[in-house]
């Protein structure tokens, strides 16, 4: 057992190393010697104030609870990391452009700078944040009583107010003196705190080495590794229910990862992390990965520790206590006194940035705007409002933590950590709708937004809050019991009589079915202010749409001396000046002081958004600006312009795209053309030689005949009979030449006739039976005894079948060559037919395929058969079969042969 007082020394100690590594940073951030601290790795980070002492103890407490639900808690954030491009993102870059404070002044700016929502999502913040400090406080208190008194917990001051002796005062008087002098140096809420992130990042580094020593000593110290533990827990029946997901399953699941998710965005702690104090949107693409990954190592923490507490520990022993109690029991009070820093981390860690959060919600858009209506404050000479603002925040902080551990006190409950924080989580859930609506839905309004906040925050309060009053015998005990006017159908737990239901499950379809609802009614059935439209169109086109391209609808004069005074009243001499001078700069101005325009006005205002929040900084500069807030013609007539651009934009995409597509088919038919052109050179040049080739034989011997007049009989019939075979060669080549023009010209005569196309075919290879046995050609005839009906012409087909023919028997070189020619049936007896000539020779070449039928092609066979045709065989047949209302095409070609389809319709049979 420890000692108390070592304990509190330790404490003590390491609070005070975190109070120097916050005042180092800050120093040296000053001197722009801190850039290590703007880095993804210390964001990310500063990202796990997520996993707070909930995470650190009530993570295994409820494991052991209810087994793997647990790890919706990190699943929610995991899966809003990994949509980081399309939300945090967006919720970064509007951020930075409106100068956003809180969260609180992220709704209102999108809302028209809403006065009246921003109020009321800081009341709704505050109210559902305050039993998450007390959880914080709840939490270190106990480990702290479990430490150094005895195994179990005892709520401090059950019996007497002994607020001196409560360790939870001390924590919270702790907690708020850092926070007092680290989170409040500087007014300008936009501005980023380097110290307190230095601070954050460094506990977030504790708290996971620190729960991860103690899951390492919970499977090496007390047990054999990962099979010793499971095989104890095995023997365990309440261990069963951590790693068995078939057993369970409950909705309760899904409402958990919900509430998770959204809480990694609505929790005012993690929208000042993650949104408000992010210097650089490339941040994200590290923490997308960084920070689920952070988590996975925490979710796998948490099995070891839950196994070996429910194996090793006494029956009743405090689950959430199970981080300190495993290692105690087993004599490590070191291990457990490196647990109890971790578990401090985690607490501190939150409360720190959720009071800097809130208190600057407070005096933003709770106190400001009431100063503002004081004459003190109000008029344009008096009052210094930038100290009074710093009061302000830091009485915040004070009446922040009071108010935790106040509830703390009061509650006195022993309900399970894991409980207390889903009811926050529950309560910040609401403010879900307005915001992610916000920037996805133009149409969204003030009244909607408004109306399904109050609705969602009120049955919250109601479902949720309420009976967890209730049942540590606070308040409302009667109205939990019997239901609000003795109704039972207005019971908390079973409101409108939906019971059975899991408490949280139930809180969270209620409140969140309201506001949703309301806000997509309400804002249906009214109408955006032009300063709402703007706003819309700068939140929802937060990447197409800058700040200044609006800032010509903002119609406004103001004197440039009223406008400094107003900003040095409100940052101070120093900073307004440089803003003064900056802006000049920009219109090329060499006074410090610039010309006034409304863009200058607008320009102010976000600066001064930037500290006191967009709402009060409109209330100021309205003081001191004149003429119209905004034009609702410009506002539209700005809107149509940017959605015309815009859509212009898309159309010229489309255009640029159609036309990259169109140049590429020019490409290809050029290419085609250009083979074209080079297969007609190649047939011109093939066609001379043909007719050259005739020509000069028959002239050779034509002079012979007649420059010898001592030529013998025998002599001169043999050179006649070579003139008469070259000039029926060059006739049927010119034969040739003239029949595919007509063909193409569609002049030639036709002669159809009813015919049956087995006798034609047959006939056709009889006609070739000389040249197929010369060649040692086998021809297969698979036509089969049925006729097959056709109306043609009967020369023309089998002219069509000859030419298959021949070309099959020139091609087919193999050792044993064969022909072979068939048909296909028609389904049913009726419809088209192919008559298939097929060859067993090397196929033909893939590169000339394309142009097989065209009249310029010639050599389409792979082989080394000589090539002795015109090239316009295929080109005729083709011709002639779609002229005979049928078709010419390759069916299969290959190693293995050739086939080609003479295709054509059957006729109906002749009547008897």
């Amino acid at each position: 057992m420890l000692s108390t007082g070592l304990i509190a020394v330790v404490a003590s100690l390491y609070l005070g190393g975190l109070f120097l590594l916050a005042f180092i940073i800050d120093r040296r951030a000053k001197r722009g010697a801190a850039g290590f601290i703007n880095s993804p790795v210390v964001y990310t980070l500063s990202l796990a104030v997520y996993c707070t002492s909930w995470t650190f103890y009530g993570a295994v407490g409820s494991a052991a609870r209810t087994g793997l639900e647990y790890l919706t808690i990190y699943l929610g954030p995991t899966l809003v990391l990994l949509a980081w491009p399309f939300l945090l993102r967006k919720l970064v870059r509007i951020s930075n452009a409106q100068r956003i404070t809180s969260i609180a002044d992220f709704i209102s700016a999108r809302y028209g700078k809403s006065s009246s929502i921003s109020v009321l999502v800081t009341l709704i913040a505050l109210i559902g944040v305050t039993p998450y400090i007390a959880l914080q406080l709840k939490a270190v208190a106990a480990s702290f009583d479990a430490l150094g008194v005895t195994q179990g917990w005892e709520p401090a001051g059950t019996s007497t107010w002994g607020l001196f002796s409560d360790t939870g005062f001390w924590v919270a008087v702790c907690m708020a003196t850092f926070v007092i002098l680290f989170g409040t140096r500087n007014l300008g809420a936009d501005e980023h705190h380097p110290g307190i992130v230095a601070a954050i990042a460094f506990e977030s580094f504790v708290k996971l080495f620190s729960l991860g020593a103690i899951a390492a000593f919970a499977l090496f110290g007390l047990n054999d590794g990962f099979e010793d533990l499971f095989a104890r827990g095995a023997a365990n029946p309440d261990v069963q229910r951590l790693y068995n997901f078939a057993d369970g399953f409950e909705p309760r699941w899904i409402a958990t990862t919900f509430l998770s998710a959204a809480a990694i965005l609505c929790l005012p702690r993690q929208f000042q992390v993650a949104v408000v104090e992010n210097a650089d949107e490339r941040h994200l693409v590290t923490a997308s990965w960084l920070f689920p990954l952070y988590l996975l190592l925490v979710s796998l923490f948490v099995i070891p520790i839950a196994i070996s507490g429910m194996t090793s520990l006494p029956a009743g022993s405090n689950p959430d206590l199970f981080v300190l109690n495993v290692p105690l029991a087993a004599g490590q009070d070191g291990l457990a006194l490196f647990a109890f820093i971790g578990g401090l981390s985690a607490a501190t860690s939150m409360v720190i940035v959720a009071s800097i959060a809130l208190a600057i919600m407070i005096s933003n858009h709770l106190v400001a705007p009431l100063l503002l209506r004081l004459p003190f404050f109000g008029g344009s000479e008096s009052g210094n409002f930038s100290t009074t603002l710093l009061i302000v925040r830091r009485v915040s902080i004070a009446a922040i933590l009071t108010l935790g551990f106040s509830y703390y006190r009061l509650t006195e409950t022993s309900n399970a950590l894991a409980s207390i924080g889903l009811i926050s989580f529950a309560g910040v859930a609401q403010f879900l709708p307005a915001l992610i609506g916000g920037i996805y839905w133009r149409n969204a309004t003030k009244p909607g937004a408004t109306a399904g906040l109050l609705a969602g925050f009120v049955l919250w309060a109601y479902t949720l809050l309420v009976p967890s009053m209730a049942g540590a015998g606070w308040a409302f005990i009667d109205v939990n019991e019997l239901g609000l006017f003795s109704q039972s159908l207005l019971k908390p737990s079973a409101l409108f009589g939906l019971a059975d239901w899991d408490p949280l499950v139930h809180g969270l379809f209620w409140s969140m079915s309201f506001n949703v609802g309301l806000y997509v009614v309400v804002s249906l059935m009214t109408n955006a202010s032009p300063l709402e439209r703007l706003q819309s169109a700068l939140f929802v086109d937060a990447f197409r749409t800058g700040e200044e391209g609006v800032e010509g609808a903002l119609q406004r004069s103001a004197t440039t001396d009223d406008l400094m005074r107003l900003t040095i009243r409100i940052l101070g001499p120093e900073r307004a000046q440089d803003i003064f001078r900056d802006y000049a700069r920009r219109q090329g101005l060499r006074d410090p002081l610039p010309q006034p325009e409304p863009a200058l006005i607008a320009h102010i205002e976000r600066q001064l958004a930037g500290s006191i929040g967009a709402a009060s900084a409109r209330t100021m500069i309205s003081r001191v600006a004149h003429g119209e807030t905004i034009t609702m013609d410009a506002v539209i007539s700005l809107l149509d312009e940017t959605q015309q651009v815009i859509r212009y934009s898309r159309d010229l995409e489309a255009k640029s795209i159609e036309l990259e597509r169109t140049a590429e088919q020019l490409r290809e038919a050029n290419e085609q053309l250009t083979k074209l052109d080079e297969m007609k050179d190649d047939f011109l040049s093939q066609v001379s030689h043909e007719l050259r080739t005739p020509m000069t034989s028959i002239r050779s011997f034509s002079e012979i005949l007649v420059s010898t007049p001592d030529l013998s009989d025998e002599q001169a019939r043999r050179f006649i009979s070579v003139i008469q075979q070259e000039s029926e060669r060059l006739t049927r080549l010119l034969d040739e030449i003239l029949e595919l023009g007509r063909l193409e010209s569609s002049h030639l005569e036709w002669h159809p006739e009813h015919a049956d196309a087995t006798v034609i075919f047959r006939a056709a290879i009889e006609a070739m039976r000389g040249l197929t046995q010369e060649r040692g050609i086998s021809v297969r005839d698979a036509l089969g005894d049925q006729p097959i009906p056709v109306e043609a012409d009967p020369d023309r087909l089998k002219q069509v079948c000859i030419n298959l023919l021949s070309n099959a028997a020139k091609y087919a070189t193999g050792p044993a060559p064969v022909v072979e020619i068939s048909h296909t049936a028609p389904a049913g007896g009726g419809g088209e037919i192919e008559i298939l000539v097929r060859d067993n020779g090397p196929g033909i070449a893939p590169v000339i395929r394309g142009t097989l039928f065209t009249k310029f092609s010639r050599g389409w066979s792979q082989s080394t058969a000589p090539d002795d045709g015109s090239g316009l065989g295929l080109a005729i047949s083709k011709r002639i079969m779609q002229l005979m209302g049928g078709d010419l095409r390759l069916v299969d070609t290959g190693p293995d042969g050739t086939c080609f389809a003479i295709c054509f319709s059957l006729a109906p049979p002749q009547p008897n």
